[in-house]
């Protein structure tokens, strides 16, 4: 399986880079996991020449594991909530991810994932129950009212894709309490109404986002 990768004109020379694996922005911590997708989403900053965001350089030599984490973390209730978020889909990192996630439980933070919701198609398995497990909330990418403009903007890999974030997202909001979901306003051909009445169709949130607006 291919993933497209960050433009490498960007990226930082050896020299003068240190991986972020957790950055600040407003009372949000957040982890970078990793820079793998199964998305390449054509809107996202990093196709675009760029592995930043609020000033953090996302751009990872190697992709930690949870014990390099979970000591940046220090206290998680000094956080509104840990979020699982960088320039890739945290869920790819499924077993990384639920260790910290399930440690930050364990010691009384609130958790959020923002994901493209395709986690259970590329695991081959239903991912949500894992999840409800230490997952409080989350923030999952639809992007488009039907699978043609999907697949315009987003470039998945796997097949079946734009089916497979609606079932993740109607799952989700089975087991999760707070389940929010996304559409981009601005996007070329992307109907916002239409968007909104799918997500609401699924039981869960919708939430508006605005293009160029990233964190």
């Amino acid at each position: 399986m291919t993933y497209k990768r960050p433009n490498p004109a960007k990226r930082p020379t050896p020299n003068e880079h240190q991986d972020s694996y957790v950055y600040q922005i407003r009372n949000s911590l957040y982890i970078n996991l990793t820079d793998r997708c199964t998305l390449a989403c054509q809107f996202c900053p990093k196709h675009n020449g760029s592995t930043e965001v609020k000033g953090h350089e996302l751009y990872l030599s190697k992709r930690p594991e949870a014990d390099t984490i979970i000591p940046l973390i220090g206290n998680p209730t000094d956080y509104d909530e840990i979020v699982f978020c960088g320039y890739g889909e945290p869920t790819l990192r499924l077993k990384t991810l639920l260790q910290i996630a399930n440690w930050v439980k364990e010691n009384g933070g609130n958790t959020r994932i923002n994901t493209d919701g395709l986690g259970s198609l590329f695991h081959k398995r239903d991912i949500v129950p894992e999840l409800s497990e230490c997952i409080d909330s989350l923030s999952v990418s639809l992007n488009a009212q039907n699978e043609v403009i999907y697949q315009q903007h987003c470039q998945p890999v796997l097949p079946d894709s734009y089916q497979a974030v609606q079932a993740f997202i109607k799952r989700a909001n089975e087991l999760i309490d707070d389940v929010q979901v996304s559409a981009i306003n601005g996007l070329d051909g992307v109907d916002i109404a239409q968007c909104r009445e799918i997500v609401e169709g699924l039981g869960a949130e919708f939430k508006q986002r605005e293009l160029d607006i990233v964190g």
